[in-house]
């Protein structure tokens, strides 16, 4: 259920960013990032774990670091983060012991987050008027 869940959310978020406009600047992607990155610390603060809040806020700052860069540079590099990210929930819970994390957590922010990187993916693509003839074409 998680995984319905994080994929209808996703897409109702991104389609809402798409209809308000709020994703017309290169900003609310890399923002969502940035948001998404935090919630293990959360998770580690509520499980009261310590050691937790600091491996999570190293790996958040790694998730921040691209964020930024994906800002500055290239778009693409949020699309890699958003679906590592999902990648990096699914195998969370063998690298890195966080009791705060609530266990439908890392099957939700999965799914919303390959979503999430899917829909940039496709906006990118259309915004650059990107076409496949390029790619397919017999000459």
């Amino acid at each position: 259920m998680e995984y319905i869940i994080g994929v209808v959310l996703s897409i109702a978020v991104c389609v809402f960013a798409l209809l308000a406009g709020l994703d017309r600047d290169r900003v609310f992607y890399p923002t969502m990032l940035a948001v998404i990155a935090t919630y293990y610390i959360l998770f580690a603060v509520i499980g009261t774990s310590h050691r937790a809040i600091w491996i999570e806020s190293l790996v958040a700052g790694f998730f921040l670091g691209i964020a930024v860069a994906g800002f500055k540079t290239n778009l693409w590099f949020v699309v890699a983060a958003l679906a590592g990210h999902g990648v990096f929930d699914f195998f969370h819970h063998l690298f890195i012991e966080n009791p705060g994390v609530p266990v439908w957590w890392p099957g939700f922010c999965l799914a919303f987050d390959v979503i999430a990187g899917g829909f940039l993916t496709l906006l990118l693509i259309k915004r650059a008027n990107f076409s496949w003839t390029a790619f397919t074409s017999t000459r």
